[in-house]
């Protein structure tokens, strides 16, 4: 039925969301532990990746490795291990073609923000791109790399808004940067906190959140966007028809994740929800605080979900694209 709701764990709001949820669906925590941004499943070592929430006093942000164990659903987790603190602020989170770690680091007021990469074996750190133009970024947000290696990243001013960083050199932007070149391009300018990123599974779509609703911690508007919008991606290189795919409420869209069906996952207030192709809502897993998920496990059909104090896990009847 139409919005059946098992309160502790998912809501249904059209019947086929029992699809992606399967018919024993369980959403165990994983841990308990400061998990806030840029999950990244490595499946080589079978462990997640992921950035802290800034604990109080000056702003200090780590990198975090956390070993899973077991071959199936549910795992264990052993204690998190400290990969890089101070981070740069670091944020969001992906894996490059060659598996490298490529990080978000909104920088601070002594320390210029940049997209970094990280060798997981040696883990060492290399600059991506740190400026547009000469100028400098703001708060480097979210991150994906597209299948030909170039990297698309958003880049609201939440550093400057959070106190970390000085006034902005440039807009509210969304980049394409090229290693093979060494360009970087401004891809969109319309949003006003644009946030999370992902590309439809066939990369003809991408796919933005706009978190402006959120201006400070604490701090929602109603009247400013809470949206994720799409775009057409042409020649690989420049986004076109611009439109909205689905509001999202209670709360912001920050991550946003697609399965291989091109499903659209976005969080909000309440949890993960879960939209058609066309932008129409069939659920909602509940996980209060969610900033951010990425699918993961051995088949990759895991969502891993962070919530500032503790990680679910979620095991779904679809793949990760």
């Amino acid at each position: 039925m139409a919005n059946s709701l098992d309160a502790t764990t998912f809501v249904v709001t059209r019947e086929e969301f029992h699809t992606i949820l399967g018919t024993d669906f369980q959403r165990p925590v994983l841990i308990e532990t400061n998990a806030h941004e840029g999950p990244v499943y490595v499946k080589d070592e079978h462990a997640l990746y992921f950035t802290t929430a800034p604990e109080p006093g000056p702003k200090n942000i780590a990198i975090m490795r956390l070993q899973l164990s077991g071959d199936a659903f549910p795992f264990a987790a052993q204690a998190p291990e400290t990969v890089r603190q101070p981070s740069n602020m670091a944020n969001g989170m992906t894996l490059d073609r060659d598996g490298r770690l490529v990080i978000c680091e909104q920088g601070t007021k002594e320390t210029c923000a940049q997209i970094s990469r990280m060798d997981l074996k040696a883990r060492k750190i290399e600059t991506v791109v740190d400026q547009w133009r000469g100028l400098r970024f703001n708060s480097p947000n979210d991150v994906v790399v597209k299948s030909d290696g170039t990297v698309w990243f958003t880049d609201p001013n939440y550093g400057e808004i959070q106190g970390f960083k000085n006034a902005p050199e440039v807009g509210a932007f969304v980049y394409r940067h090229d290693p093979a070149t060494d360009e970087t391009a401004v891809v969109a300018d319309s949003f006003n906190k644009p946030n999370g990123l992902a590309f439809s599974p066939d990369e003809t779509m991408l796919y933005i959140t706009d978190t402006g609703a959120n201006q400070a911690p604490d701090t929602y508007f109603v009247g400013l966007p809470h949206h994720v919008r799409s775009f057409d991606v042409v020649d690989g290189r420049h986004l076109r028809n611009e439109r909205l795919f689905a509001v999202v409420s209670p709360g912001v869209p920050d991550g946003i994740k697609l399965d291989a069906q091109g499903h659209v996952f976005t969080s909000s207030g309440t949890g993960v929800q879960v939209f058609t192709r066309q932008g129409d809502l069939m659920g909602e897993i509940i996980a209060p605080g969610v900033a951010n998920f990425s699918f993961g496990g051995p088949n990759n059909d895991v969502l891993f979900i962070l919530g500032d104090t503790n990680i679910w896990q979620a095991k779904l009847q679809v793949a990760g694209d």
